[in-house]
């Protein structure tokens, strides 16, 4: 049994990516085991944090007799995610002063280059460190013996390395959800895996100029107790440019997240209504009320994400939309980007109930850098200007739908349920986090072999789309137009069903969902945690 247990992120109660989602639907399968035992350990970012509540926990104690930098702050209580686990925020603006010599201490010690650090290496940095010194701290005040740290990412890094140099008793996980080079090779345009066997990690750092955040994450991989990543996937990633293989241990979803009966049908109800009225109102159109409604979503990584991919589709289908059998197809892409506010044109549409077609029908909210973002690029490069007599209209959503958006008015999850289908057509993804929120919320969903996710679909439920809501598509790095090709019949095979073929395919993407719970994903974690325990036991006593 565990005296405490640490996880460390730059989003604990912080929500920026993929990582969030991770860590939250996590918290309630680990509180379950661990009870008040778990401390998440995220940024304090000053401003009001609604996912945050300052409460009294079990650290009141220590809060009041810690002994921390100088200027440095906590502020400790729950994060409001189901299983609502201990958190503590991080005040990490007082530790600039020590950079110098904590960059000092990890190349001495370490080896950590951190001479060539540029943009948020020294914040994460920072970060981190105040995360090791608050674990330092509450060890040292509870006498706590066996206690595991677990870090995810190359931001937290030095905070591992710091708890590894002065708290050898205490047993240290790192995970990886994506390698830092990996995701640059990519991001660069770079084929990454017919090439994958002749890359080397420490050689793409320095052409890439990722020397320090490289060099971090792979001090970080091999001083871990554990190392490990979310999927088959990145393993072989890590394995050739980290240098170290590292255990898989995949992401799941808390079905507590899911409405259910009565509540869930109100829910999808409602999304699909707000989804037609915003496009009908921005197009200038009535929208037939069996308008086929997809999505996709996540980071602005364009290639990355296979955003490009899915806007080649629609403009495919745009251009024979005989294929679509009669339906209407309305596709969003979900993915904040540099957003100003929300369009004042269409907040008064919406008010008066009309169908009124805007100019530039495309966005429905202003963004600070039309000239610039590249998802508004592509849509007018291909010239994706949603008139009222073309059945596929594309609508670009760039904002957090946190359900104060000024449009929507609906969280990501409640909106989510409104749609067909969603489509996830991606090059560079270690697990796939969109695709399975999408079937948890019973959306089928199309992915790719190149998504963790996909993966484990395939191997596990298999290539069946019909029995599992998942449509997995072959991607390499060099067959976009097949890839494309596949996606464009799926979305016409989408089109062509009946309600009844379609409420199937719901059923069965629920269903796989359900495979993929912590429930079942947890032991991996279990099994890494006791691990790093017996390394760290050795440790101590061979000291």
């Amino acid at each position: 049994m565990l005296d405490l247990f640490f996880e460390t992120s730059w989003e604990v109660c912080n929500k920026v990516g993929g990582i969030y989602a991770v860590l939250s639907t996590k918290a309630k399968t680990l509180q379950s085991k661990f009870s008040d035992r778990v401390v998440f350990i995220g940024p304090d970012q000053g401003a009001e944090n609604p996912d945050f509540e300052c409460c009294s926990t079990m650290l009141d104690e220590w809060r009041e007799q810690c002994v921390l930098p100088a200027g440095m702050t906590v502020k400790t209580g729950r994060w409001k995610v189901p299983g609502r686990p201990i958190a503590v925020l991080v005040g990490y603006d007082a530790l600039y002063v020590y950079k110098n010599e904590l960059y000092a201490q990890m190349w001495r010690s370490f080896g950590v280059d951190s001479l060539h650090a540029y943009g948020d290496y020294d914040e994460s940095c920072i970060f981190s460190y105040g995360a090791a010194l608050v674990i330092e701290s509450i060890v040292t005040q509870l006498n706590a013996k066996r206690v595991v740290a677990h870090f995810d990412e190359w931001t937290t890094g030095m905070g591992l390395l710091y708890v590894k140099a002065h708290l050898p008793q205490v047993a240290t996980v790192f995970t990886t959800h994506a390698t830092s080079i990996g995701r640059s090779i990519c991001g660069n345009g770079k084929p990454l895996y017919d090439y994958m066997r002749g890359y080397n990690g420490d050689q793409m750092a320095q052409e890439l100029n990722m020397e320090s955040k490289h060099s971090l994450e792979k001090c970080a991989a091999h001083e871990a107790d554990v190392f490990t990543t979310v999927s088959d996937v990145t393993a072989t990633e890590c394995e050739q440019l980290i240098e170290r293989r590292p255990l898989v241990t995949p992401n799941a979803f808390e079905q507590g997240y899911v409405p259910k009966g009565a509540k869930y049908t109100a829910t999808r109800s409602k999304a699909r209504k707000r989804l037609l009225a915003v496009a009908s109102a921005l197009c200038g159109v009535q929208l037939a009320s069996d308008t086929l409604l997809v999505a996709t979503s996540g980071r602005c990584e364009v290639r990355n994400k296979g955003i490009d991919l899915f806007l080649d589709t629609m403009n495919v289908a745009r251009h024979h939309s005989a294929n679509l059998h009669g339906r209407q197809v309305v596709a969003m892409v979900l993915v904040p980007g540099w957003t100003l506010e929300a369009r004042h044109d269409l907040q008064d549409a919406l008010d008066r109930g009309k169908a009124v077609g805007l100019f530039n029908p495309i966005i429905t909210h202003n963004i600070h850098n039309e000239e610039s973002d590249p998802i508004y690029g592509k849509m007018n490069f291909l010239g994706l200007r949603n008139q009222p007599d073309e059945d596929v209209k594309v609508i670009y959503v760039p904002c957090y739908l946190n359900g104060n958006d000024g449009i929507f008015n609906m969280s990501y999850y409640d909106l989510l349920t409104g749609f067909d289908l969603t489509i996830f057509p991606s090059y560079y993804e270690p697990w796939g986090y969109t695709p399975l929120e999408s079937v948890a919320m019973g959306v089928p969903t199309i992915t790719t072999n190149l998504a963790g996710f996909g993966q484990w679909v395939e191997t596990t439920m298999g290539a069946n789309p019909l029995k599992t809501g998942v449509k997995v598509v072959h991607r390499t790095d060099s067959n976009y137009d097949e890839a494309l090709a596949a996606i464009v019949d799926s979305l016409y095979n989408v089109a062509s069903m009946t309600s009844r073929q379609h409420d199937s395919l719901r059923r069965a993407a629920k269903l796989t969902s359900k495979h993929a719970t912590w429930e079942h994903f947890m032991p991996s974690y279990y099994a890494a945690y006791a691990t790093a325990l017996d390394k760290a036991h050795e440790r101590v006593h061979n000291a």
